[in-house]
């Protein structure tokens, strides 16, 4: 790892500075929900945005079509972002029985 700095102190690294966004991930074919790791001070959309053929997605686990079995659970999957349906950060979720 190398920093560097300019003449009025500010730093410079390699490392990129991430934030880990607990989020459900619906594919083609499965629901998954686990850690999306953004960059400091983006959106969750500016994430999928990327022009990357796959999506990050650590301490994950890959549930059955209607989101009730754990089928798998691992450290990372990567993920085809073209088989991507929709994505909600967990934060954000609020389930239809809070609403009544």
């Amino acid at each position: 790892m190398s920093i560097e700095f300019d003449p009025k102190g500010k730093f410079f690294t390699d490392i990129i500075t991430k934030e880990a966004v607990s989020a459900l991930v619906q594919t083609t074919t499965h629901l998954l929900r686990g850690y999306i790791h953004v960059r400091h001070e983006a959106r969750l959309k500016d994430e999928l945005d990327l022009d990357e053929p796959f999506l990050a997605i650590t301490d994950a686990k890959i549930l059955s079509a209607d989101g009730q079995t754990v089928l798998y659970q691992t450290n990372f999957v990567a993920v085809q972002r073209r088989r991507i349906v929709w994505v909600i950060a967990e934060n954000d979720l609020v389930r239809q029985s809070e609403t009544k």
